[in-house]
């Protein structure tokens, strides 16, 4: 349990002037409902799915041609319920319901360039983009892709292609062939988007070569729209079908777009799983129940508000960008920035939040942990006095990257991790401004949302690790599989351990302040002797010790029971002795139970991860007991798994 003096709590003002109160006072007028707190909020919208969302449609000025009378029917289906059946609205147009000459999206590359659309811009461009899409013979449904770093141009494709009804996917341009086929080759795209090369860690990557070999791969593909951005005229003499960005809008006048009015479930994006058990999955979202859900966390989870600047640290490949692509649709300035958030310099981050005056900052959770161990103090070195909000997601923040972010960052600051994932383009936890930050804790389930623990029985409880669950629908469900006949993948991948029941697969514990603990991934969970350990749970200990970069942990079949194996990657000049096993040993002991002491404790030179830049714990499990990785293409080093091939130390 985490301790009980928050970090930061919210003052009277805070909570008055918060998109929260002012929804909850909308909610009270509308439904005719007394809700004097949060906590009151909360349990509404859990019990009255159909009015809460409803007011977020209000609330949040959802621009519809029509949204009809029904909400929700089949609703004691999952899958097979269905929100607003009769709505038809366009994503792109709730997204693009600004054209005036304030900032739309800010950019900034790892070399220093600097670009800024106004969102009158932004809408012209779409526009334009739009016209040459549909003069490609574009159409709805089609598939729309972007093998393309973080940049304006990205946006500007997503919105274009989804005005017309196309669907979008992305990959960022750090995957390699292999990776890009198991994804785009699924869903046979008709457009392809890409940048002539990218920049990372002071490198420059050229993406031309690769996507000549994975555009002759897709037959689909009747178009291949280049962006030069690490050359200003890049040669595309050898791509057929390719043409230059600038050249492709050319013949199109500005003017307004015609939005395509379609059914609220019309698919809008196509997100992959991780691949690392197999060939990803094609997950299918929505157009209304990404956007409703995005609105919800946005305004009322984040308290973003129209002139903000949101920044988020992201590539294309992750769905954060998608969820920071629609903070558009709140009239939210977008900081974009690609390459390597710590080239030249560790605080180059915080640099650009202090020089692009961001209100909302946010990275992943091994950003904050990275910062913490290069020792950085931007508290003393920047003025960050506009950050009102930190983000932090992708894994679960450790209770010492809390600290770090109070010590070393912004004291008077809302620090909000938030967990979800691809699985469902959003939330299950987040942040909530009228309520205070504890250490190692997400301050609440997200309304609207049937967010339980279950145990072993299937019961809910509070106060005891057990499964994330979700025992009712929600809009932002995803709407299928691609290509998976009666939904055959869909079912396994989330209904099987509960019937009609949402299983996301996190190992968490509800506090019984209404918190949520992530305690790692269920399928990564520990069982020395039959008892879980979530992985969190060791690697928060481990990884704020001075010596340790980062670690990772596995349970290992031993004597007809699981062993505790926990591998480390050093800090520079440290070398693994008894002296630190024992150190790690006793921390772990300490801090946590003697059951999460590691039987083994290992150093390696390195750490798998998946492209998203999750540490795969699965992977290495696999290899230790001497089992294939199914699918390699989804490491971003997979040549760091030999590493763990044969460790004579596992075999005693």
């Amino acid at each position: 349990m985490t301790e009980m003096t928050p970090l930061w709590t919210p003052s009277p003002q805070t909570i008055a002037d918060s998109n929260l109160t002012a929804f909850a006072r909308h909610v009270e007028k509308a439904w005719n409902v007394t809700l004097p707190d949060y906590w009151a909020l909360l349990d509404w919208s859990r019990a009255n799915q159909e009015a809460f969302f409803q007011s977020v449609w209000d609330f949040g000025g959802v621009i519809a041609e029509t949204r009809g009378d029904r909400v929700l029917i089949d609703a004691d289906k999952m899958p097979g319920a269905q929100w607003f059946p009769d709505a038809k609205l366009n994503f792109a147009e709730n997204l693009l319901r600004r054209r005036d000459d304030a900032p739309a999206l800010i950019f900034q590359g790892e070399q220093g360039d600097r670009r800024v659309l106004s969102f009158a811009d932004l809408y012209n461009r779409v526009s334009q983009l739009a016209q040459a899409l549909r003069a490609d013979g574009v159409v709805a449904g089609d598939r729309v892709v972007g093998f393309m770093p973080n940049m304006p141009e990205t946006i500007v494709a997503m919105l274009a292609a989804v005005s017309i009804g196309a669907t979008w996917s992305s990959c960022s341009p750090d995957f390699g062939i292999k990776g890009v086929m198991d994804r785009f080759g699924q869903i046979e795209p008709t457009v392809l988007f890409t940048a002539d090369g990218y920049f990372y860690a002071g490198k420059q990557h050229d993406s031309l070569n690769r996507i000549g070999e994975i555009a002759a791969q897709l037959p689909s593909l009747r178009r291949l729209v280049v962006v030069p951005y690490a050359t200003p005229t890049p040669d595309i003499a050898n791509l057929p079908r390719g043409v230059l960005f600038d050249d492709y809008l050319a013949p199109h006048t500005p003017g307004d777009i015609d939005f395509a009015q379609l059914p609220f479930n019309h698919p809008l994006y196509i997100m992959y799983s991780s691949g690392t058990t197999g060939v990803p999955k094609c997950i299918v979202h929505g157009a209304g129940g990404t956007l409703l859900q995005h609105l919800k966390e946005h305004v009322l989870h984040t308290d973003l508000r129209k002139g903000d600047r949101f920044f988020y640290f992201t590539t294309c490949g992750w769905m954060m960008w998608n969820w920071l692509a629609s903070g558009l649709a709140v009239g939210a300035t977008l900081v974009l920035y690609d390459g390597s958030p710590f080239e030249a310099d560790a605080n180059a981050l915080w640099s650009l939040a202090e020089r692009e005056q961001v209100d909302v900052f946010g990275a992943s959770a091994k950003f904050y942990d990275a910062c913490n161990k290069a020792e950085i103090a931007p508290i003393k070195t920047h003025d960050l006095s506009r950050v009102r909000t930190i983000l932090s997601t992708g894994s679960p923040l450790a209770p010492a990257s809390f600290d770090f972010v109070y010590r070393s960052v912004k004291q008077d600051v809302r620090l909000s991790s938030v967990s979800g994932g691809t699985d469902l383009l959003g939330c299950f936890a987040a942040g909530a401004t009228v309520l205070p930050v504890y250490r190692g804790e997400i301050q609440s389930r997200v309304l609207g949302m049937s967010v339980e623990i279950f145990n072993d029985d299937g019961q809910p409880v509070q106060g005891e690790k057990g499964e994330l669950v979700c025992t009712k629908p929600f809009p932002s469900m995803p709407i299928g599989f691609w290509n998976d006949p009666g939904d055959a993948k869909y079912r396994s991948a989330y209904f099987e351990v509960f019937p009609n029941i949402w299983t996301h697969g996190d190992y968490c514990e509800l506090t019984d302040r209404g918190g949520f603990v992530i305690y790692g991934r269920s399928d990564a969970v520990l069982n020395p002797g039959g008892v879980r350990i979530g992985t969190a749970e060791i690697y928060r200990q481990v990884e704020q010790m001075a010596e340790i970069e980062e670690g990772l942990c596995i349970g290992q079949s031993w004597d007809n029971d699981v062993r505790v194996v926990l591998f480390v990657r050093l800090r520079d000049g440290v070398t693994l002795d008894d002296a630190l096993r024992d150190k790690i040993k006793a921390n772990i002991r300490a801090n946590a139970t003697p059951r999460h002491v590691p039987a083994k404790i290992i150093a390696v030179a390195d750490i798998p991860r998946t492209i998203s830049g999750k540490i795969t714990e699965l992977a290495v499990r696999d290899i230790v007991h001497g089992r294939a990785v199914k699918n390699m293409d989804a490491l971003a080093n997979p040549e760091v798994l030999k590493l763990f091939e044969d460790i004579p130390d596992l075999r005693t």
